[in-house]
């Protein structure tokens, strides 16, 4: 077993959680509230455990997951779980991003990908290209927690258009928060911006976490305003931000100026609550402000929520036993959300979950 990526808090809790179930014994207990982060659990009681298929201690071989690291801590838990009852399964889980992990996958490095989006016109290309062929498989949803420094009082809600005048394509070189205050308002809003150091902090063009924070918050502001490249169909942020695939380091950044300003996945936010301040947001100019929640993530009216996905070579799966038995396991029944009663992320609805599951029967 090999482990590339910093585990993140709560993962000791989490295998603990799920480890009685895949090793086929008695009822697991659900876990403790002093094991689980602030976040209550998404689920209203604990799920049925597992298939006990999982824990006949049969499974042998090794997988290699790599991509998204909001997904990783999912298929990390699972994966140590899985071993737990099968000790002969061996994994490699690593969480350099989203599109490094597509880069692989496509070249048939690894056996799943996780993927914070879904896969994009080119990479599904490279896939094609190389023969590889996948199934695209929803596991949850989260939401991209933007974030300041709990010091900062002067902001509590930011709107799209907000964000667009100060982390978007037309905002380089603004070092002040209000600097960015002329472009904002010619989009519509009326937000006071500080006269304060603008700090940003957030991820690099590696992430799926950047890739839906483009395509939410920014992309239908630059469109009208020619900022869309042509090539990816998509805008980008300014260039001139301390940008990171580590999700520790953008917190650090964050925690490091008193006026900072950065974004990361909900649930590693959640984490962190002692080290920054989330941020509502609106999806409009002056309008509704909405925190970042289970349950506003759930139902949507978080502007930035998404869907978290793996993707799984149907080539491996069909020839190495390890692969198929531990996405089995992943979307056996309790599985996934044992794993979001300790890991703030939202349980997908029971009917999105069967055809995520019939996705899976159907590409064996």
């Amino acid at each position: 077993m090999t482990i590339t990526s910093p585990k993140r808090i709560g993962a000791l809790a989490l295998v603990a959680a799920i480890a009685v179930a895949a090793c086929g014994g008695g009822a697991s207990p659900s876990p403790s509230a002093s094991a689980a982060p602030s976040q209550p659990p998404t689920s209203s009681a604990p799920s049925a455990e597992p298939s006990a298929s999982a824990g006949t201690g049969a499974v042998t071989g090794s997988i290699i997951v790599s991509g998204s690291s909001t997904v990783q801590p999912i298929s990390d838990g699972i994966a140590e779980s899985f071993k737990k009852a099968n000790p002969d399964f061996n994994y490699k889980v690593e969480g350099p991003g989203t599109g490094d992990g597509f880069k692989r996958f496509c070249k048939g490095e690894t056996d799943i990908s996780d993927a914070s989006r879904k896969i994009k016109d080119e990479e599904a290309a490279a896939c094609k290209e190389a023969g590889i062929e996948y199934v695209e498989l929803k596991i949850a949803y989260d939401g991209i927690t933007v974030m300041t420094n709990p010091a900062n009082s002067a902001i509590a809600c930011l709107s799209f258009p907000d964000l667009y005048a100060l982390i978007g394509p037309e905002s380089t070189g603004f070092d002040t928060w209000d600097k960015a205050a002329a472009l904002a308002k010619e989009l519509g809003s009326n937000t006071v911006l500080p006269a304060a150091p603008l700090t940003i902090t957030g991820p690099g063009e590696e992430s799926g976490t950047f890739d839906s924070f483009v395509e939410l918050a920014l992309d239908k502001l630059a469109d009208p305003r020619g900022q869309i490249n042509p090539e990816t169909k998509h805008t980008t942020t300014r260039p001139d931000y301390i940008s990171s695939p580590n999700d520790n380091a953008i917190i650090e950044g964050v925690a490091g100026s008193d006026t900072s300003l950065g974004w990361v996945g909900f649930a590693f936010a959640e984490e962190n609550t002692d080290k920054i301040k989330e941020l509502e947001v609106s999806k409009d100019a002056n309008g509704t402000c909405v925190a970042p929640t289970a349950e506003t993530i759930a139902d949507g009216s978080y502007p930035l929520s998404r869907s978290l996905y793996i993707y799984v070579n149907k080539a491996k799966a069909a020839a190495n036993q390890a692969v198929s038995a531990y996405v089995d396991y992943y979307l056996a029944e309790g599985t996934i959300a044992r794993v979001l009663d300790v890991v703030p992320y939202v349980n997908l609805p029971a009917a999105d979950l069967d055809a995520t599951r019939a996705a899976w029967e159907a590409a064996k």
